[in-house]
């Protein structure tokens, strides 16, 4: 994820995994790709929607009338739902979120299915069809075996010292697969209109590095887990059973010294964590068996005069491991990071083991994802915004975007409006509140301007080779940008994707078409009911450049302070008992949610809610006639349906995973948090001083 978005609305799922890709031999590769027509050049077949899985949306009949809502708002909302409606076997969750993710692969597969069989496709059609095609045989994939590796692997294997190393960090890093180590181009965070370059800390296969360090006892299983799948890979790879073993217990040593010198997530939601301004000349002194400028050079990117190099620990102890690790523990990592992170793309014995240890192992998924889908999420990952344009002229219609425009207008001008009504925050700070309001943009849909994918071929018949070919021209897409203006219509999810995101170096908003669906829009739908949900997400949104980091960034998205001292301890002061409150939310087997780490995403949830229900009220007007639908107010019919769109279930392994690493509050939890801090829900309902959902006056929080 690039580090200047803050926060997507939840963790993305396998919809639009971010996976990538390289070019075979034996058939000649396609024609370069100009992808930057209009979206009505481009053909897409009609989509008979009423066949694809249906959509969750808020319905009486899924009430649960045995449980109170002022008692368990999400159990009454979507207890009946989540009884009936189980994890599928090839999942880890299943809820909102997931149904618009299954119709939109659905989608997909039919568009790339007709772009693969279309002999007369061209352009971003072609692109898709071919890399799809490649994707889906079989035979050739299983004729290929590691083939598509074994360059690479006999580049490892030649390396005989710590220059050869780095050699070979810098060469795969020039090729998009650099696994020790993040780097990447985004915006400065105090010149937002620039793109440097970003270097971070990396290298881990475990989800967080409490995983490495802790005796607890999923944890303890994980790190088996890890041992025997990095046992299994090398076997598969072509050694024998001892060598295998001695590889995946250099990885383990390897891997667990980086994790001792990692900062933890928590702390890593600071922007200054991430953000470390180092001119080239320091960076090398810094890391002397690792040269900046060699790199720089390696990956032709033009020396910059600074880059933030972060996480000092951890590139330190890189610095040190360069000269005392063994070099022969240093290929067993090379080597098990290259087979891992291609496994997905290689035959069906190296597909099988990666899910078993990825998804079953860590995340308990019963069962392998069928094939097509997989597919779809290396396609994703590797040219996602061409099929978004084919996606976008199949289903998007252009009145979905004029109603969502006057929803977003609706409620920056509630947001406005409380902002000017704080009571917590003096008049200097409020005033650069509101100038950073007025900044706000807002991207709907899909991007004004696409992509342009000249340069970039696929061949039919080499899926892993299509997929590291795609990795690397992604990653010089993405280098070229260091050192220039950022391009401010850039997008950072494709259209199809079942999310929303805020960009803090950009102060924008954006809500890919995926999202523009039921429970979260419907165009025809009440006012509660979009007011109650995409309303609510455009908030989330726009708090998050208020929230505990995001406000740390000004109106021109520069990294800078315009607070007061006493205003930012008023707002420090609220949020503390936002993080008090979610740290008491039992999960699963004595594990709590973690306050902090889901800090930003629960005060945009709150701040989002909050000024949905405002704009709501103001757009209906004190002449608003109740409709009393199914015999509910527009009140708890808003209220119902924000709990709707938190309507999941997880497996215990992924609900585990999850409160470790994401930051956001597992879904049953959002259902509930704002609202019980909300005195509009208890009026709703009804709700009394003592129940569940009421949150004592000492305790209630109120931000923005």
């Amino acid at each position: 994820m690039i580090s200047t978005i803050r926060k997507p609305l939840f963790l993305a799922l396998a919809s639009t995994l971010a996976l990538s890709a390289c070019q075979p031999a034996g058939q000649e590769p396609s024609a370069p790709v100009s992808a930057t027509a209009p979206v009505d050049e481009v053909r897409a077949p009609a989509i008979d929607l009423t066949t694809l899985t249906p959509v969750v949306r808020f319905q009486a009949a899924d009430l649960d009338p045995a449980v109170a809502a002022c008692d368990d708002f999400n159990a009454h909302v979507n207890g009946t739902w989540l009884a009936a409606n189980p994890v599928p076997s090839d999942r880890t969750t299943w809820g909102s979120f997931e149904t618009l993710g299954e119709r939109s692969l659905e989608i997909q597969r039919k568009l790339a299915e007709g772009a693969a069989a279309d002999a007369q496709a061209a352009g971003v059609e072609k692109l898709v069809g071919d890399f799809y095609a490649s994707g889906m045989d079989e035979a050739a994939i299983e004729r290929a075996g590691i083939a598509p590796l074994s360059p690479l692997l006999a580049k490892i294997d030649a390396i005989s010292d710590a220059a050869g190393i780095a050699d070979y960090l810098r060469e795969s890093a020039a090729e998009g697969r650099l696994a020790l180590f993040s780097f990447y181009g985004s915006a400065d965070y105090r010149d937002s209109n620039r793109v440097i370059a970003y270097a971070g800390q990396g290298g881990l296969t475990l989800p967080e590095r409490a995983y490495y360090l802790e005796d607890r006892e999923d944890y303890a299983k994980a790190r088996e887990a890890l041992r025997a799948h990095a046992t299994a890979l090398f076997l598969l790879a072509g050694d024998d059973q001892a060598k295998a073993e001695e590889q995946a217990e250099a990885v383990m040593r390897f891997e667990t010294r980086l994790a001792k010198a990692s900062t933890p997530r928590v702390e890593l939601r600071d922007p200054a964590k991430r953000y470390v301004p180092t001119s080239l000349a320091d960076a090398d002194a810094a890391t002397p068996n690792f040269q900046w400028s060699a790199f720089f050079d390696a990956i032709g990117v033009a020396r910059p005069e600074m880059f933030s190099l972060a996480m000092p620990d951890f590139f330190g102890e890189v610095n040190r491991m360069l000269d005392d690790v063994p070099v022969a523990d240093w290929r067993a990592y090379l080597r098990f990071h290259e087979v891992d992170n291609a496994s997905p793309f290689l035959t069906e014995a190296f597909a099988q083991q990666n899910f078993a240890f990825h998804s079953q192992a860590l995340r308990g998924q019963a069962e392998q994802m069928p094939r097509w889908k997989r597919v779809l999420g290396a396609l994703n990952g590797s040219v996602g915004e061409a099929l978004g344009q084919i996606y976008v002229k199949a289903v998007f219609p252009p009145e979905s975007k004029a109603k969502m425009e006057s929803l977003v207008s609706n409620l920056s001008g509630a947001l406005k409006d409380r902002i000017e009504n704080l009571e917590w925050m003096g008049e200097e700070t409020k005033e650069k509140a509101l100038e950073k309001w007025s900044t706000f943009t807002p991207k709907i849909g899909y991007p004004d301007t696409w992509r342009d994918w000249s340069g970039l071929e696929f061949t039919r018949g080499d899926f892993a080779g299509n997929v590291l070919g795609a990795r690397a021209f992604n990653t010089r897409y993405n280098y070229a940008k260091i050192g220039k203006p950022v391009d401010k219509s850039e997008w950072f999810m494709p259209p199809q994707t079942v999310n929303a995101y805020y960009n803090s170096t950009r102060n924008e908003i954006v809500f890919p078409a995926g999202i523009l669906q039921p429970p979260f829009f419907d165009p025809k739908a009440d006012d509660a009911l979009n007011y109650g949900g995409i309303v609510a997400v455009i908030g989330h949104e726009m708090i998050h450049g208020y929230d505990d980091q995001g406000s740390k960034f000004d109106a021109h998205g520069n990294f800078h302070n315009w607070w007061t001292d006493a205003d930012r301890s008023a707002f420090e002061a609220r949020t503390a008992r936002l993080v008090e409150q979610f740290n008491g939310y039992e999960s699963i087997d004595g594990i709590h949610v973690n306050g902090k780490l889901t800090l930003g995403e629960n005060i945009a949830d709150l701040g989002g809610l909050t000024a949905a229900y405002a704009a709501m009220k103001a757009t209906q007007g004190d002449g608003f006639s109740d409709p009393m639908i199914d015999g509910f107010t527009q009140e708890q019919r808003f209220f119902m349906n924000w709990a709707t769109v938190w309507r999941r279930n997880f497996t215990d392994g992924e609900l585990k995973v999850r409160l470790n690493t994401d930051s956001h509050a597992p879904a049953m939890f959002r259902a509930v948090g704002a609202p019980s801090n909300m005195d509009a829900f208890a009026s709703a309902f009804g709700c009394k001083t003592g129940d569940a959902m009421v949150r004592p006056e000492d305790v209630k929080v109120t931000i923005w």
